[in-house]
């Protein structure tokens, strides 16, 4: 291969700029009495959302937001929710391969941070820990996929 050849060539490159948490909450509606209960098994509900928008060339925002409510029959025990995001640098993919890239890839990266700070949470809030099962974000990322195609949007969402 020539010199010239390995000098102008394009590689693919992607880089994280940042982590970090863009959003916490955390909330214990009905402490103390939620801790005097004999039988903790609560009812535990996820929600997850991803997302992700442009930030400038080349530079792009990935959050996953997680939604954690523990329920004890009809009363919240707690609620946690956190977007952990991150700002990464995507440089020669094409288009297909970034939208790809912040909707599982990133998402990957970013899920044992949030799931760390929500572990965290729960226990400083005086909960027994609860610890999320990993995700698999290619498969979501797939799903996602298809439904947009039948909505007919995109998957990068511009704000």
């Amino acid at each position: 291969m020539s010199e010239d050849k390995i000098t102008t060539e394009q590689t693919a490159q992607m880089h994280i700029q940042r982590l970090y948490v863009k959003d916490m909450s955390f909330e214990a509606p009905n402490s103390p009495e939620v801790f005097q209960v004999q039988n903790w098994q609560p009812q535990i509900e996820v929600e997850l959302n991803t997302s992700s928008k442009p930030l400038s060339d080349n530079l792009y925002e990935a959050a996953v937001t997680i939604t954690v409510t523990a329920k004890l029959e009809e009363k919240v025990a707690y609620l946690v929710e956190v977007a952990q995001a991150g700002i990464f640098a995507v440089v020669n993919f094409p288009a297909d391969q970034v939208q790809y890239l912040m909707g599982a890839y990133c998402p990957a990266i970013l899920f044992p941070y949030a799931r760390q700070v929500i572990a965290d949470a729960i226990m400083n809030g005086g909960f027994p820990a609860l610890h999320l099962a990993p995700m698999n974000f290619e498969a979501l990322y797939a799903q996602q996929l298809q439904q947009k195609e039948s909505q007919g949007s995109s998957i990068i969402r511009e704000s």
